[in-house]
């Protein structure tokens, strides 16, 4: 499906992979990167692809619900949250995947309301849409 890009950024990984470094053209990402021991890394501190990836894909689905808030008639409080909760591990079919999972705070938001919000951000959230048929998310309003 075609898209009509309005934004473009890039990053460079350097290093290791997953034990070296990234940054944005930019340079507003500048991140050391750690494999976790629970990877047969080192740990300590640094970041990682999936650490990566929920930073991006919980920012993105607060975004899409706020752009939506107005269609579905459903205010988004302003301490409103999304955690996003990747997962990482070997794939039965072969190689590996990644989970993801979003738990979706709404304060004050009646459940049928934050329900409907919820599943039309979903339906617009580019991480949403890419994720699509390629892995399950978990949608979960607390």
């Amino acid at each position: 499906m075609p898209v009509d890009v309005i934004y473009k950024t890039s990053a460079t990984a350097t290093g290791g992979g997953r034990d070296g470094h990234a940054r944005s053209d930019d340079g507003a990402v500048d991140v050391n990167l750690v494999v976790p021991k629970e990877m047969g890394g080192p740990g300590g501190v640094g970041a990682n692809p999936e650490k990566l990836f929920a930073a991006g894909y919980s920012a993105c689905f607060l975004g899409a619900m706020r752009a939506v808030s107005s269609k579905v008639g459903v205010k988004v409080p302003a301490d409103a949250t999304v955690n996003a909760e990747v997962g990482f591990g070997p794939r039965s079919e072969g190689g590996y995947g990644i989970t993801a999972d979003l738990t979706i705070t709404l304060p004050g938001v009646d459940r049928a309301d934050a329900q409907k919000l919820v599943e039309t951000a979903h339906q617009v959230c580019p991480y949403s849409n890419a994720t699509r048929n390629n892995l399950d998310v978990g949608l979960t309003i607390v």
